[in-house]
């Protein structure tokens, strides 16, 4: 479907989506409440791009289908009943009253297909994650959020819009065995075990970026840590990451999304 189609096309309304709960595996769904709320978070810390960018996890199960966004509904409106099931490709396998959007899941498939541990992929385009991407040095390692997940990071060269499967095979080289990524004048990506685990990754990532251009724009020379400090603490987060601080916050994070709105479970 191209833009043109999708623009003639009625957009479904959200109440038409059919409630999921019960109609799929207790696997699946809670893998749906989980993504639904990450995109939930994302929203509220003001991360989301409008309709544009993605968050996609992996269905457990032998087949590689995948949830991601329907498209044309904001981060905010997303419950784990909206999600579409798609396949390697961005082809929906199960009937969806919305579309997807097949050339925003060309990154997301390059890392859920070369990395097994890659069952939650987050993607955005913020101020500041984009600022930093677009800057020569890419993250600095000038405060603690920083040098935490310094020894995630990946770099990724711009290639233009992400719509040349090509990419792919150049993406997943780049981004090897690290868990977060820098796509350079583009934005940032996490990956994780868990929905829980990459946004972890995202939040300190995120945190990072700011820092550094609020620094930065303070016009003085920023001050560097003492020889070997940042890979001493590129150790220590290396070791939060993978589910220890996750499995604490994610709860906490999903109780203020219940006092918030608890609707992304429907």
């Amino acid at each position: 479907m191209n833009a043109m189609d999708m623009t003639a096309r009625k957009m479904p309304d959200p109440s038409q989506i059919r409630p999921l709960e019960g109609r799929v595996s207790p696997e699946e769904w809670q893998q749906r409440v989980d993504l639904a709320a990450t995109y939930r978070l994302v929203a509220h810390y003001g991360w989301d791009d409008m309709i544009f960018t993605h968050i996609s996890a992996r269905v457990p199960g032998p087949d590689h289908h995948f949830l991601i966004n329907p498209y044309g509904m904001l981060f905010d409106e997303i419950t784990a009943s909206s999600l579409v099931k798609i396949d390697v490709d961005g082809q929906k396998v199960e009937d969806s009253p919305f579309p997807v959007n097949p050339a925003g899941f060309t990154i997301h498939s390059a890392v859920h297909m070369n990395r097994d541990d890659a069952h939650c992929v987050i993607h955005l385009h913020t101020t500041d994650g984009v600022a930093v991407s677009a800057q020569a040095d890419g993250l600095l390692p000038i405060d603690q959020h920083a040098m935490m997940i310094s020894g995630e990071i990946a770099y990724h060269d711009y290639e233009g819009i992400a719509l040349d499967l090509d990419e792919r095979e150049r993406l997943v080289q780049d981004i090897g065995n690290k868990n977060a990524m820098i796509l350079r004048n583009h934005g940032t990506l996490t990956l994780g075990k868990s929905c829980a685990d990459a946004f972890l990754r995202m939040f300190y990532l995120e945190r990072a970026c700011s820092m550094q251009v609020r620094a930065l724009a303070g016009g003085v020379k920023s001050n560097a840590p003492n020889q070997g400090v940042p890979e001493k603490t590129a150790a220590q987060g290396a070791m939060a990451f993978d589910g220890l601080v996750g499995s604490l916050a994610w709860p906490a994070l999903l109780r203020k999304l219940d006092r918030i709105d608890p609707s992304y479970k429907n």
